[in-house]
């Protein structure tokens, strides 16, 4: 019997209130719902070999164990616009990048994989091919698919301040009418292409990929469960969200993926995070985490209040394997 929706969002609320899952390939990421083609229930555990370097997995620049969102502000304090790079995996850069009012970015497009924001702060007019042109403001997330015109003006009087997820390495195209950011290395040709982006792509689940989430509106305010807010075999971007629980002890590790980074954006209340080889430390919003590749890791909400983590990782339409502590059975984050 494949998974439906609801039992993937009961299974992410589950993980959301430190509440240990089993996983193998047929699970979904951290909210351990079975992905499309999977079977429903909980899968019978099974003992496997799985590799681990023999030296923890680095974190190498920008990557760090927390960028504290403080911290980065101070660092560009009394400027209106600046980038902050934070996350460079195999798969995703990401940034915080503030804009000063009236400030408009070029219309552009990512060719085969998604761009997708975080709205710390003022407001963005975002203008995204085929749609209305909307205004987000604070802890609207906002989505555009592959080969989808975009463009962002901040308005208002304020800077805005927005977390950006990019494909790793890419260079954006833009359409003719732009004149193309001239980057160091590289040359832009004139070309044609004929595909077109869509929100109910690579197999996704129809009308589950949206333009955009008014998180405090549609999640705190409705006091809403977790969720998927993009899901398309490339990328994975999971609202968990729960009440928080005791710490757990340091021998609960949590679980640990092969040739895949995990990291979060905090969107309310707090986040305690263990990863292999660090002490444990507490997010607050806007503060970015990440476990690398092969390091064991749990992530758990704060004990006093109610949290939300958006967990960004590759590959979930296909299933992705959380390996468990044996001597746990499969009782982990």
């Amino acid at each position: 019997m494949e998974i439906n929706r609801r039992d993937l969002l009961a299974a992410g609320a589950a993980i959301g209130m430190g509440m240990g899952i089993a996983a193998t390939g047929a699970l979904a990421q951290e909210g351990k719902g079975g992905s499309k083609g999977g079977t429903g229930g909980r899968p019978s555990a099974r003992e496997v070999w799985a590799a681990k370097p023999v030296l923890p997995t680095p974190y190498v620049p920008p990557n760090r164990l927390i960028w504290r969102l403080p911290d980065i502000l101070a660092a560009h304090k009394d400027k209106q616009d600046w980038t902050q790079h934070v996350v460079r995996t195999r798969d995703y850069d990401a940034y915080w990048i503030s804009m000063g009012p009236g400030k408009k970015t070029k219309t552009e497009f990512y060719s085969d994989d998604r761009v997708i924001w975080v709205v710390e702060s003022g407001q963005i007019r975002f203008t995204i091919e085929g749609r209305e042109p909307f205004i987000a403001s604070k802890s609207f997330l906002v989505d555009v698919p592959a080969r989808t015109y975009y463009s962002m003006e901040t308005v208002g009087d304020a800077p805005s301040l927005r977390f950006e997820v990019r494909p790793a390495g890419e260079m954006p195209s833009y359409p003719v009418s732009q004149t193309p950011t001239p980057v160091p290395g590289w040359r832009y040709i004139k070309t044609l292409i004929h595909e077109r982006g869509s929100y109910d792509d690579a197999g996704a689940p129809p009308g589950l990929n949206k333009p955009y989430l008014d998180f405090e509106k549609d999640v705190v305010e409705a006091n809403a469960k977790s969720s998927q807010f993009v899901l398309d075999g490339h990328t994975s971007v999971h609202i968990i969200r729960g009440p928080g629980v005791p710490t757990p002890p340091p021998t609960n590790l949590g679980h640990f993926h092969e040739n895949m980074v995990e990291f979060w954006i905090v969107l309310e209340g707090k986040l305690d995070v263990l990863v292999e080889g660090e002490k444990l430390v507490t997010g607050n919003i806007g503060d970015v985490i990440q476990a690398p590749n092969e390091r064991w890791h749990r992530a758990t909400f704060h004990e006093g209040g109610m949290g939300t983590r958006l967990a960004i990782t590759p590959r979930q339409l296909g299933g992705q394997t959380h390996y468990m502590q044996v001597d746990r059975n499969g009782d982990g984050d």
